[in-house]
């Protein structure tokens, strides 16, 4: 499945509720190259998602990172940007032999969740923090779903969610 950089407007409200029709709709989606056997996987489900609930694959950017501690600053970049609804954030951390994993899973996380706030749009947590590879597989389209498609389901409730509330204060 192929997705563009160039902009279209998004015609149908599909399951983006609250989002206004009449403005161009646009989601990122930043991917770790790391563990891109599961990484892909993710991917594919959240673009899907995103299609079938409307959004057309030009209305969808993606820029691939080297591993899941660079997702951040991308992150924080395209929410910065102002060009995207939501920005999904999907990796797959999975265990090794020492505790580097869980360090970079709390760095990830809260650096993802920064974002969002600051820029106050949805950056949402795709990141898979697995003990091992089958947990990791079967979180990425086996046993237990795929999370790039939950991930992708977050951000289209929070967009539409967003459109409803009242905007944020200049203040803030």
């Amino acid at each position: 499945m192929s997705v563009s950089t160039v902009g279209m407007t998004f015609q149908g409200c599909g399951d983006f509720g609250g989002a206004d029709p009449r403005q161009p709709l646009r989601v990122a989606i930043v991917v770790s190259r790391y563990n891109d056997s599961i990484t892909r996987r993710l991917l594919d489900a959240a673009v899907a998602r995103f299609v079938a609930a409307g959004l057309p694959p030009a209305g969808i950017d993606v820029a691939w990172v080297p591993g899941s501690f660079e997702i951040p600053l991308a992150a924080d970049r395209m929410a910065a940007s102002g060009r995207y609804a939501a920005v999904l954030c999907l990796g797959a951390i999975i265990k090794g032999e020492t505790s580097h994993d869980r360090h970079i899973a709390s760095a990830v996380g809260h650096g993802i969740e920064q974002s969002a706030r600051a820029h106050g749009i949805p950056v949402v947590f795709g990141v898979l923090t697995c003990d091992t590879l089958a947990q990791a597989l079967a979180r990425a389209g086996g046993s237990a779903g795929n999370k790039g498609e939950e991930c992708a389901t977050a951000a289209i409730e929070m967009i539409s969610l967003l459109a409803q509330l009242p905007p944020r204060s200049s203040a803030s």
